[in-house]
């Protein structure tokens, strides 16, 4: 059996976090229960969203939040990766792979009550391509930057030359997107919460704002902050974010283009960031489902008759070393002190759930292009100190980052695994000075923009291409990472560009090896997260990509 790992928390520390559960309750299921969709459905998650525009965001929590009311282009069938219609009933793409023509659904509207349309398309896509200023941070523009390269007007040296061409209204429901050249990222990227499509009213008010800062220091525009003033064409609409009880409510969007309308009137994402807390309120009634079940809590659970689904896996998580922020990062030899230091084994047997595996590379082993090839790294305390010593750095201090008020796919118990790892690097020899941050925004900024020397991070697959992993960090210049290798560069952008899929494939098998003989950071592991939900609800199919539609919810 696989060895549970073990967590210390004080009864007075969860009768507290019960305690500020139950007072701090925005708004409650009704009590009379039944009556179609006429009850509250609360869902316990990990952390906070960043934004209400997703367009702005990169992270799960956010995406969780507005994935409800915002819909792409493309979407992902219920329970599984495979592409399906979204706001366009059909798409298709020239030979080149360099056209790709949407064919829209008739009778869409916005929330705020504007028409889908081909213009509508258009007025989102060359919206974001001409973003300036603090919009072409990576840390604010990572999904646009990573499906379509730069912008119309490039503000920086490292911002990659756009990709994307233009889009065109061929006739009121069929827009034409063109790029330069073709991509793995597409069709795929199409599909992403972070390019789903707003009202273009919508967006008039958006550009009255601006996001500002540089750094890890940012401040996105007040609309993001605020409902009231987004508009998607999704089945809930956003109505509140109360900060103060961090609560996002959405209501059900009755004018709804689907069959079938949202299950329950109301949907609200209640932030519980310790596991434990979220489990007690669960099973104290104070909430009907929440994320990131603890792998030792899911046969508990599953005992008191509570539904405990398990997702496929799907994800990688992973400890990022950023070159810019500490200069003995660039010496091959510390970078694979470091991965030899780390007891992955141990991380994987004690934070993970069943299921969980060490990884060798930047993808997990469920997607085409995983190598079995590629440059392995045992644990061995003593080669990692050989190692620095080779390199003159004995007397190694790194800053070591790691997010707090949070849980992930990837990432159980970011605290322990944290804790974990800082002892394994200090056995080395590596002196440790951790940096906790809260999660959103204050982490995710700082990861980006490669202020952290090292930091805890992770992947849940976007869609089922293995650029979507790889080419997610590894095409070019990321600050996140902050080096320059053009073996590595080269071997994932050849990849990248490979019309055919099969030759694809073995491309990025080939590029997986040239990361992991550069050895950029260390792949830790995969793991299949798991969800829970009372036995009074009907729950949606859950998600390997973590994209549930919580419009699928209804109460028995």
């Amino acid at each position: 059996m696989r060895r549970t790992r073990s967590r210390v928390v004080t009864a007075i520390a969860a009768t507290l976090a019960v305690g500020l559960i139950t007072s701090g309750c925005a708004s409650e299921r009704d009590d009379d229960g039944g009556g179609e969709g006429g009850d509250t459905f609360v869902f316990g998650a990990p952390g906070d969203p960043g934004s209400l525009d997703p367009a702005l965001a990169s992270d799960g929590e956010t995406f969780r939040v507005t994935r409800q009311a915002f819909e792409a282009l493309i979407e992902h069938e219920p329970g599984g990766s495979e592409l399906v219609g979204g706001l366009a009933e059909s798409w298709e793409s020239n030979e080149a792979g360099t056209e790709w023509t949407f064919n829209l659904r008739e009778g869409v509207t916005f929330h705020d009550g504007e028409k889908l349309t081909a213009e509508a398309v258009c007025a989102n896509y060359d919206y974001w391509f001409n973003w300036t200023g603090t919009y072409q941070n990576k840390a604010i523009s990572y999904y646009w930057q990573t499906v379509f390269g730069g912008f119309a007007k490039n503000e920086s040296k490292d911002t990659a030359e756009p990709n994307y061409k233009g889009c065109a209204a061929q006739d009121e429901l069929t827009a034409v997107i063109s790029v330069n050249e073709a991509s793995a990222n597409l069709p795929g990227g199409f599909s992403l919460q972070a390019l789903a499509i707003h009202s273009p009213k919508a967006i008039e008010e958006y550009k009255k704002e601006s996001a500002t800062g540089e750094g890890d220091a940012l401040t996105y525009p007040t609309y993001s902050q605020e409902a009231g003033t987004v508009a998607g064409t999704g089945p809930f609409k956003i109505a509140e974010w109360d900060k103060g009880n961090q609560e996002v409510t959405l209501e059900r969007f009755d004018d709804y283009w689907g069959e079938e309308k949202a299950g329950v009137e109301k949907l609200v994402f209640r932030t519980i960031s310790e596991e434990n807390a979220r489990r007690q309120a669960l099973e104290a009634g104070n909430i009907d489902g929440y994320d990131l079940v603890a792998p030792s809590d899911v046969e508990g659970l599953k005992d008191k008759g509570f539904q405990v689904p398990v997702r496929g896996v799907f994800n990688i998580f992973y400890l990022g070393m950023s070159q810019g922020a500490n200069e003995a990062l660039e010496k091959k030899e510390v970078r694979q002190a470091i991965t030899h230091a780390i007891d992955r084994d141990n991380l994987v047997n004690t934070q993970l759930p069943e299921g969980g595996v060490v990884a060798t590379q930047f993808m997990p082993d469920t997607v085409d292009g995983f190598s079995e090839g590629v440059a392995t790294y045992e644990f061995s305390t003593d080669k990692a100190k050989d190692l620095l010593a080779d390199a003159g750095e004995s007397k190694l201090s790194v800053d070591f980052c790691y997010p707090t008020e949070v849980t992930r796919p990837y990432m159980p118990a970011p605290a322990d695994m944290f804790e974990l790892m800082k002892a394994d690097l200090e056995k080395a020899g590596i002196t440790v000075n951790p940096k906790p941050m809260k999660w959103a925004p204050d982490y995710l900024d700082a990861t980006e923009n490669g202020s952290c020397a090292l930091h805890m991070l992770g992947w849940t697959g976007d869609f089922n291409d293995g650029y979507n992993f790889i080419g997610t960090w590894f095409s070019g210049f990321d600050a996140q990472w902050g080096f320059r290798e053009d073996a590595v560069f080269d071997a994932v952008k050849a990849a990248e560009s490979e019309p055919d899929v099969a030759q694809r494939v073995e491309l990025y098998k080939k590029a997986n090896e040239a990361i992991m003989e550069y050895v950029p950071g260390v792949p830790i592991s995969s793991s299949p997260p798991s969800i829970a939900f009372s036995d009074e609800v009907n729950p949606p199919e859950v998600s390997p990509l973590t994209q549930e539609n919580f419009a699928e919810v209804s109460f028995k």
